[in-house]
């Protein structure tokens, strides 16, 4: 399968420590990387991992960061015929502070990402694909909207329309706020966490969420739920699908959002319903959580058969 995936590429710095610091504090890691991540990264890495022909539309500034942010694309074989490269802007990057109990706070920087210019957005690489996938970060500001806006449009207008997965995350929800439903009703498939779903609508239960997502047009969803799995949703169903857990211990959750995209994105195409999509994508956040950094676990298609048979 073809995929066109619009999202961030980043430098992601990783702390692992025993908590996070008070204001003043200075306080030394457990342990400390340096990784390759970013939700378009991640998805297309791990689209391509699992055997898809990916491209990739992100922007890089001229800079050392450049190499390390896409460091993991290139050796998974992504198409780069996408990716601009930006003479002001730095290559985006990301501080992420960890601690063992999941709690976690985040400094990221759109930088040169938020500057992907939609004029060299190519209307044949939208409608030649199977998919368009789109991280939510994409929809917050800058050229970077309007390019995915764009290619919203060129798919939906396609002689065969070409199916919309759009991916929140929790920087774009509380940046944007309640404004992002707009944008994210053209989704064929909507895939986000229990607090951006909440924050999206502005509501205080799953099941009144869901509600209002229904009332505003969306009809495919994937609420991911953490340690419990994930909630599948259209206005006939709801669903909850149990969490996997890899025999590897959970090391880092870095990037296991994406991952799960990447995952449930790969096994709609395949055929599968919303609940399987869900479980293989449960499945396959969990193994990206056995390893430091967003694409560092290599996640195939053996390996996702092997974790589903458990």
């Amino acid at each position: 399968m073809k995929f066109y995936v619009i999202g961030d590429v980043t430098v992601d710095h990783l702390y692992h420590l025993d908590h996070l610091p008070t204001p003043g504090a200075e306080i030394a890691p457990r342990r400390s990387t340096m990784q390759p991540g970013g939700a378009g990264g991640t998805i297309s890495v791990t689209l391509a991992r699992l055997g898809h022909t990916v491209t990739l539309a992100a922007r890089v500034g001229e800079d050392p960061f450049a190499q390390v942010a896409l460091a993991q694309v290139r050796e998974s074989g992504v198409s780069e015929s996408a990716v601009q490269t930006d003479p002001e802007y730095l290559t985006s990057t990301i501080t992420v502070m960890q601690t063992p109990d999941g709690e976690r706070a985040m400094i990221s920087d759109g930088a040169a990402n938020r500057q992907l210019d939609p004029a060299k957005l190519k209307k044949k690489d939208v409608e030649s694909v199977d998919a368009l996938i789109i991280s939510g970060y994409s929809l917050t500001e800058g050229p970077q909207r309007d390019y995915a806006l764009k290619a919203i449009e060129l798919a939906k207008a396609a002689k065969k329309p070409v199916p919309v997965f759009i991916d929140l995350g929790t920087g774009a929800v509380n940046k944007v706020g309640t404004k992002l439903l707009q944008d994210v009703v053209g989704a064929d498939y909507l895939t986000l966490n229990q607090h951006e779903l909440l924050a999206l609508t502005a509501t205080n239960s799953l099941s009144n969420a869901l509600a209002k997502l229904g009332e505003a047009g969306v009809s495919q969803v994937a609420v991911k739920v953490g340690k419990m799995g994930s909630v599948v949703w259209t206005p006939e169903d709801t669903e909850l699908v149990d969490s996997i857990r890899p025999e590897k211990p959970v090391i880092d959750s870095t990037g296991a959002g994406d991952t799960f995209t990447a995952a449930f994105a790969h096994a709609i195409l395949q055929g599968q319903t919303l609940a399987q999509a869900a479980r293989a994508a449960n499945a396959a956040g969990a193994l990206a959580s056995t390893a430091v950094g967003a694409q560092s676990q290599e996640i195939t298609p053996t390996d996702l058969d092997n974790i589903l048979k458990q």
